[in-house]
């Protein structure tokens, strides 16, 4: 079946889950094709997904050298997804702590409701997440609404991962320029596609830790998010948004 929907799900050590997701994302009534983005895992990861590949036609990899970061992993999924013409290209992790389900969700919050980029907010009605330690969902939860009050963007997830972007977006952002490698490349994508004046909803869900594998969080990637979110919003004044 043809389609226009892809969703990226970049991996690192992720033979626990990348079976279950992709069968889970296949399974959904209305199609998708992935991408998986594989960072050369020492746990076989890669091997299960070309195992699948046999089953599953609409089943894609690109395989790196090594962990180069999620900002990078993305961008290369971005620059393929175009390559390859979809008008919907979606962000999702592989541990489910993204329901698959709410991809049809986001999928209609652009394709219906007239959104550019469509966000899986866990912050947009009260705090949605399972399974975190208080002080993580704390940190989480603080470190959108010190990106609001810096950038002046009107969301509640700003560091959010699970999202929904349309063709016109990533054709109208030069990726090459986007400078976040950790999860700090979340919030300036985010900022980027709101500065171009694009339309942005969030769609609530429910975010649930991992339970299986080991998460990549790390105290850096919310230094790079402190600092960078400023540095980043400095950069602005002195550049041009046209579209």
């Amino acid at each position: 079946m043809v389609t226009n929907r892809i969703v990226i799900i970049p991996t690192y050590n992720e033979k626990e889950n990348i079976e279950a997701i992709v069968r889970k994302v296949f399974s959904l009534d209305t199609p998708f094709d992935i991408l998986v983005i594989e960072d050369n895992s020492p746990d076989g990861t890669a091997a299960i997904v070309k195992k699948l590949q046999k089953e599953f036609s609409q089943l894609h990899i690109i395989e790196r050298k090594g962990k180069l970061g999620l900002g990078t992993a993305y961008i290369a999924g971005f620059k393929w997804a175009l390559e390859h013409n979809y008008e919907y290209v979606f962000e999702m992790d592989a541990d489910f702590s993204h329901n698959p389900e709410d991809l049809v969700h986001l999928y209609k919050a652009c394709s219906e409701k007239g959104g550019d980029m469509a966000i899986g907010s866990r912050y947009v009605s009260g705090v949605n997440v399972v399974n975190w330690p208080m002080g993580r969902v704390l940190m989480s939860y603080f470190a959108s609404k010190y990106v609001r009050i810096v950038t002046g963007m009107k969301i509640h997830d700003a560091t959010a991962g699970f999202k929904c972007y349309t063709k016109k977006v990533l054709e109208t952002i030069d990726l090459d320029k986007i400078r976040f490698k950790g999860y700090a490349f979340q919030i300036e994508m985010k900022f980027t596609t709101w500065k171009f004046g694009f339309t942005i909803i969030e769609v609530p869900i429910i975010f649930t830790d991992r339970t299986q594998g080991t998460s990549k969080m790390s105290g850096g990637i919310f230094n790079e998010a402190v600092w960078g979110v400023i540095k980043m919003k400095l950069r602005s004044f002195f550049t041009k948004y046209e579209r």
